[in-house]
């Protein structure tokens, strides 16, 4: 949706006469003190009539200080305007569903909101998945062009890291079942609901300390302002209230006072644009300013599913026997990768018949041993898993390592393929390869980060030589290898313990940890519940090289406010020159030498105010477009930046007002306003 379609502009106009009450204000100390004076002004005024003194001028101020903060209020509403049209499109996948529930062996129909946590649910083609959960059983295409705006259907599985599913997307094939893992009303969706609102927006360290720094001029020129008064009263000359307010008003940093919000705000719903789920403004602009970038490999960098693709022997041992024992020891583990291994056996040599004994024990794949494999009652023993596992397991149970394993699984590590060794009891059998494949075009992404300064590097539980090959083949600067949740945490921690902030993308739960700890932590849409709870961004995508995105938008974000910082503090400069001349003319006379400050030559006191009361409003709508877009990114250094902000808007914030003040004076006498 457009970010300025004529529905949100409605919405916006709307909004900006809701937001006009004093707690909606006082969220805003700049705008506070224009509502203020905007609220003595028209008391003036009002006073002016009742009593038949002239109220014209007093009446004009009035209407040009509410339409500052009404401009205020619609730069704002139109910053929310675009997630809210997004959250009530989420709104319409949320409908009622019937949920299909197991229980004591049966299926039971009951409604969506009445499931708990921990309920499984069935889901075939055609059904709407009816709330958050994990694929325990089965596998299927889903569609969550809902959540992502993708039209492309994506595989849940249960096993690896590929399990999450989304309440309100759709089962297009096959058949599930789902543990279900969030309340009704505390689901991602209605979280994502919330965050597009923007009702968990938080301010940034940034936005809050150019907030204080807001707080504290606006303080100085209301104590400025405040004692103009009886200095001029102290002196024998009388200054109208109206005009002290409109100096104020003129004087303060109105203008990104006014914009401030809006530009928070529109860095999130950029983000969104590119289906990057912001949880909180900090989160954009600490990706502005991170240094080094740790991805998860597998279902990051690579596709995810490793696919079985060939068997090599141990010399002397017949292929026959190492597929059985392969194919033996991969029937418990679930996972991508052992069900590819069972389809690789079964493609080569046929259909192995699963032996009939009843007091065969079937061990699934451990993370922890990192193996998996079955014990017949018979005295045979399977396993299946990573090298150093199985050469620990086979010794310990007086098995001889053979002299040409090492070869074996080297040779397929440096393929950038992931070895996983067979034994039968102590005997080593041989080495089944699992491929992995790297993301079309993520070298080159990752090219693109290096240029802008950021570390990258990879994170696996793979071996050393495996990971030395994936890393090359991806284009990233460093790897860390056989990595274990702690290890990736220890990392990260390190980084930041030398002063550097540190971004993190991953999809698993054993990626959470790392994720909650990094400065930004990106999940994949595609990964598990625990993933995206930790993490403060998610990329609706499961793009690993969004963060590119993620990155320019936060640094669009910094470079927004600082330039837009930079004008509205330049425009006070000519604002100066048009209404303290001006206020001290009608204090002490057309004679005194202070009007030899009145450069614009504008052509009355009082035109003098009002002109620049109305630019000081206008100024706000007009840079509307700048706030929501961002400036232009550049990858420049720091020093060029501010070279840039000062040339462009600390000259053009100078320039602007004596152009726009003149003109509006120029209109004002002609229409004979004052």
């Amino acid at each position: 949706m457009n970010t300025l379609s004529k529905d949100i502009l409605k919405q916006a106009f709307r909004e900006s006469f809701q937001k006009l009450g004093p707690r909606e204000q006082l969220k805003n100390p700049v705008m506070f003190v224009v509502f203020v004076a905007a609220l003595i002004c028209t008391g003036l005024t009002l006073r002016d009539f009742a009593t038949g003194e002239s109220w014209s001028f007093d009446f004009q101020i009035s209407i040009w200080l509410w339409f500052t903060v009404l401009f205020a209020n619609f730069a704002e509403a139109i910053a929310e305007g675009r997630g809210k049209a997004q959250a009530q499109s989420l709104r319409k996948t949320r409908g009622e569903t019937l949920a299909r529930v197991l229980r004591d062996g049966k299926e039971v129909q009951v409604p969506s909101t009445a499931l708990v946590v921990g309920d499984r649910v069935v889901c075939e083609a055609g059904d709407i998945i009816p709330g958050d959960g994990e694929v325990v059983e089965g596998s299927a295409a889903v569609d969550e062009s809902a959540i992502t705006g993708e039209s492309a259907p994506v595989i849940r599985e249960s096993g690896g890291d590929r399990t999450a599913v989304t309440g309100g997307t759709k089962v297009l094939s096959d058949r599930i079942v789902i543990s279900i893992t969030a309340r009704p009303g505390d689901s991602f969706l209605d979280k994502m609901i919330l965050l597009v609102e923007g009702a968990k927006r938080q301010k940034t360290p940034n936005e809050i300390a150019l907030g204080l720094l807001l707080i504290a001029l606006t303080v100085v020129f209301v104590g400025v302002c405040a004692t103009l008064k009886p200095l001029a009263s102290y002196a024998g000359v009388s200054i109208q209230a109206s005009v002290l307010l409109a100096l104020l008003v003129c004087l303060i940093p109105t203008t990104i006072g006014g914009l401030l919000s809006a530009i928070g705000i529109s860095g999130m719903d950029r983000l969104l644009k590119r289906n990057i789920l912001a949880m909180s403004g900090k989160a954009v602009e600490a990706s502005g300013d991170i240094d080094v970038l740790l991805l998860d490999k597998t279902g990051t960098i690579t596709l995810g599913n490793r696919q079985a693709a060939k068997m090599f022997t141990i010399k002397g041992v017949k292929d026959k026997d190492l597929a059985e024992a392969a194919y033996l020891s991969s029937l418990a583990d679930e996972t991508p990768e052992g069900r590819s291994i069972v389809s690789l056996v079964e493609k080569d040599f046929g259909s192995f018949t699963r032996p009939a004994d009843s007091t065969a024990q079937y061990i699934p794949f451990n993370a922890k041993l990192r193996m998996s494999g079955v014990d017949f009652g018979d005295g045979r023993l399977f396993r299946k898993g990573a090298s150093d596992s199985l050469v620990a397991y086979a010794s310990k149970l007086g098995g001889v390592v053979p002299a040409d394993l090492k070869g074996l699984v080297d040779n397929v590590a440096r393929q950038g393929s992931t070895p996983l060794v067979v034994c039968r009891n102590e005997q080593i059998l041989g080495v089944v390869e699992l491929k992995d494949v790297i993301k079309p075009g993520i070298r080159e992404r990752f090219a693109r980060l290096r240029r802008m300064g950021i570390k990258t590097v990879m994170i696996t539980g793979d071996n050393p030589l495996t990971a030395a090959s994936i890393a090359a083949e991806a284009g990233v600067d460093d790897f860390v290898a056989e990595a274990t949740p702690e290890s990736k945490l220890a990392r990260i921690r390190q980084e930041q313990s030398e002063g550097r902030l540190v971004a993190m993308v991953g999809d698993g739960t054993n990626d959470a940890p790392a994720l909650a700890q990094a400065d930004v932590g990106v999940a994949m849409n595609t990964g598990t519940q625990a993933a995206r709870e930790a993490a403060n961004m998610i990329d609706l995508d499961s793009d690993p090289t969004k963060l590119i995105e993620a990155v320019e938008i936060g640094k669009q974000l910094l470079m927004t406010r600082g330039s837009l910082t930079t004008f509205s503090l330049a425009n006070d400069v000519a604002k100066y020159f048009a209404i303290v001349p001006a206020l001290f003319g009608l204090a002490y006379g057309s004679e005194n030498l202070l009007n030899s400050l009145n450069v614009m030559q504008l052509s009355t006191p009082e035109s003098a105010i009002l002109s620049s009361v109305i630019f000081n409003a206008l100024i706000i709508p007009a840079l509307i477009p700048l706030a929501l877009k961002g400036v232009s990114y550049r990858s420049v250094g720091a020093s060029q930046i501010l070279a840039r902000n000062l040339w462009i808007f600390g000259l053009g914030g100078v320039l602007s007002p004596f152009l726009g003040i003149k003109l509006i004076d120029l209109v004002i006498s002609g229409l004979g306003l004052a």
